[in-house]
């Protein structure tokens, strides 16, 4: 009997041994698993993680028309050393206009209910003219933005700036910045002004974005809002102001600059998006703070010397620098088709477009030295993508048509590969 006893508990002791290995090694596979999730969440945005910097990846390497490769280092201190503050930088070198860049900042929390965050920038590096960035559009990565491979117009900028973050809700996200600039243009261009002429001006302004998704649901992550379940509409506001004399400010300017993005059908079947984007400006307003409505046409003579990377929501049949506007609008419609089932793995989309732009500009003989267009008569391009044919590459191809249609066929034709890829 006593030797029985002893085998049921050296059995059942066994059995106790085993489980908690098997625990263990499931805990152990558990936390191996989310260390790979939450890794591959990191480069999904933009991040390679350390213990307490993150490596921002897009300052690895770029390529634009001007500064041609442009490689560099820069990132952010991660929460293991701070929850309440960050700091954050990069330096990058362009090889074509031989010449480093560089920016350092820092920022503190002042409310965590409400992710409050102030923060202070020095950054001397260089801007797309005629390009308007949301200021709120910095907390939403985007894994690539194959349009910067074509840009060649830039200006020289040294900023100073303040912002503060605030989230009045998760749907309801907000930023201001005042901020004082030196521009130098690296093209020839001079502004003629009531007074005087510029060529080289300072900008002090101020700026307040709101975006607004009432239909979507967000999760807050290290990097910032992130959207785990879409809805549309979805709106975004930006009010600038520029005051003349302040820090030596040159002008006196506004701006207002909308968009709103409505998407219906199924995503993962098919589904329609429509997206608009306005801008108007007003007062004495130089070409570095003007409209050209997102242009991806190289300017060269044949289609395949202009065959490059589409963009996302860009024309891109329309040349660069070829249209300036001080009031614009932009209408897109996107039709995605059920993605073709060939394989697990390969799984290509046919989507059509259609772009159109409206626009004006009040007085472009203040603009000296440089030509361009405007778009009082309305820009049409319609046409089509074929993506992640291999790869995570497609083709598109769009046809420029309507008022601005080109004499030479050829020149209103666009025929480009487009890249897509999810983490």
């Amino acid at each position: 009997m006593l030797k029985h006893c002893f085998l049921f508990l050296y059995v059942f002791a066994s059995f106790l041994l085993q489980a908690q290995v098997s625990h263990l090694e499931a805990q152990s596979a558990t936390k191996d698993s989310l260390k790979r999730k939450a890794f591959i969440q990191h480069l999904g945005n933009g991040y390679f993680p350390t213990k307490y910097f993150n490596f921002d990846l897009r300052y690895l390497v770029k390529y634009n028309q001007y500064e041609a490769l442009r490689t560099g280092l820069g990132g952010i201190t991660n929460d293991a050393l701070s929850k309440s503050f960050k700091i954050n930088g990069y330096l990058v070198y362009g090889f074509g206009d031989d010449k480093f860049k560089y920016s350092v900042g820092g920022a503190y929390r002042v409310a965590e209910k409400t992710n409050t965050w102030i923060s202070v920038s020095y950054t001397d590096d260089l801007q797309e003219t005629g390009s308007t960035k949301f200021l709120t559009d910095k907390r939403f990565f985007q894994f690539f933005e194959p349009r910067l491979l074509n840009i060649n117009l830039f200006h020289e900028h040294l900023t100073k700036s303040l912002e503060i973050e605030h989230q009045f809700t998760p749907k309801l996200i907000s930023e201001t910045e005042f901020s004082v600039i030196n521009i130098d243009p690296t093209y020839n261009y001079t502004y003629i002004g009531e007074n005087r002429n510029y060529s080289e001006y300072n900008i002090s302004s101020s700026k307040f974005a709101l975006q607004w998704s009432p239909f979507s649901t967000f999760n807050n992550t290290d990097h910032g809002l992130k959207e785990v379940k879409k809805g549309f509409p979805k709106f975004t506001i930006q009010y600038t102001k520029s005051f003349k004399d302040v820090f030596k400010s040159d002008f006196n300017f506004s701006k207002v600059d909308f968009r709103t993005i409505y998407q219906f059908g199924n995503e993962k079947t098919n589904h329609t998006q429509i997206i608009v984007v306005a801008g108007i400006a007003n007062g004495d307003i130089p070409l570095s703070h003007l409209y050209h409505a997102y242009p991806n046409n190289i300017n060269k003579e044949t289609v395949l010397q202009r065959f490059s990377v589409a963009g996302i929501n860009s024309f891109e049949t329309m040349f660069f620098n070829e249209f300036f506007s001080d009031k614009f609008t932009t209408l897109q419609i996107k039709h995605y088709f059920k993605p073709f089932n060939i394989s697990q793995s390969h799984k290509p989309q046919m989507v059509l477009i259609t772009r159109y732009a409206l626009g004006s500009m009040t007085n472009p003989q203040r603009h000296q030295n440089i030509s361009f267009n405007t778009l009082d008569k309305g820009y049409t391009e319609t046409g089509f993508e074929l993506n992640k044919l291999l790869f995570g590459f497609g083709l598109s191809f769009t046809y420029r048509y309507g008022a601005y249609h080109l004499p030479d066929i050829e020149d209103n034709i666009a025929l480009k590969f487009t890249f897509n890829v999810t983490l």
